[in-house]
């Protein structure tokens, strides 16, 4: 009886969602190391330049450092969220150029493995923010833990972010294979980080496009690359971003393309409202 009450319940906040245009994106990698997260923040700010409000939801949620990144010292985090003792607009800090961020805690272990309350929790909390974001980005672990998997599923759209490396290339495979055969998913699209050319990051994208048509018959979708630059790295060292320190240098004017290619393309759900599509894919996957 109780979960038919909370499944009406659900229903209406899913109805009350219907004109939410908030899009949804979860950002993962098949290993850590590949620049997700810093991918994930300069994508960020080039959204904002294009006129977008963006949240961020650093969805690694025992070992996040999105705030670390950023040189970010927040007060609370999404443990606090989750255990009632704050409110997501308390535990929201801005970042760069205004974006809004849900910090995750570091070294929390219970936060790993998201039971089903946690996860209806913090699907309610970002209810409440109704449609005040155009794009929330989820900035998920590496790897195919269930946390990774349910982030992922729960997004309209999947970027998987990859490096030349043989076992980035071989991870971010595995990873759009488990979620192909656990999930059924069929579509994602790729960003090909620290390349020396841009013609390096079309071989490495038409390496895991044709293993993937071939193997799992899923699509691949090309976002593009970004280029190797030694400012990236000064960047992280002084915890700003790329795009913020050093926005005329190569790896910024690469991510500022890839922003609004991303921003010309159309969502890749039937759906009209991304947090409409969050709440219907949660319920999905949770109840």
């Amino acid at each position: 009886m109780d979960q038919a009450l909370n499944i009406r319940s659900y229903a209406q906040v899913d109805d009350q969602l219907a004109n939410s245009g908030t899009r949804v994106m979860a950002v993962s990698s098949g290993k850590g190391g590949v620049g997700k997260t810093n991918s994930v923040v300069n994508l960020a700010i080039g959204f904002t330049r294009m006129g977008k409000k963006v949240l961020l939801l650093d969805a690694d949620l025992g070992l996040g450092n999105l705030d670390v990144l950023l040189g970010l010292a927040p007060r609370y985090n999404i443990s606090h969220l989750l255990s009632g003792e704050r409110s997501i607009n308390e535990v929201l800090v801005e970042g760069p150029e205004g974006i809004m961020i849900l910090p995750a805690s570091s070294g929390v272990h219970e936060l790993t493995d998201l039971g089903t309350e946690e996860r209806i929790a913090l699907a309610s909390h970002l209810e409440t923010l109704g449609d005040a974001f155009d794009i929330m980005m989820i900035d998920t672990g590496a790897g195919i833990s269930s946390n990774v998997l349910f982030f992922n599923m729960s997004a309209q759209e999947i970027v998987v972010v990859v490096t030349p490396e043989p076992t980035s290339i071989t991870d971010a495979y595995a990873l759009m294979k488990v979620m192909f055969q656990r999930h059924g998913e069929r579509r994602f699209r790729l960003l090909v980080n620290s390349v020396r050319t841009r013609k390096e990051g079309i071989e490495v994208f038409r390496k895991i496009s044709l293993a993937a048509e071939r193997f799992l018959g899923v699509s691949v979708e090309f976002l593009g690359s970004v280029l190797q630059d030694d400012n990236v790295n000064r960047s992280v060292i002084r915890q700003k971003a790329v795009m913020e320190l050093y926005p005329q240098t190569k790896a910024s004017q690469c991510y500022q393309e890839i922003a609004r290619e991303i921003c010309e393309l159309p969502v890749q759900s039937g759906l009209k409202g991304g947090m409409q599509f969050f709440w219907r894919q949660f319920l999905n996957r949770t109840i």
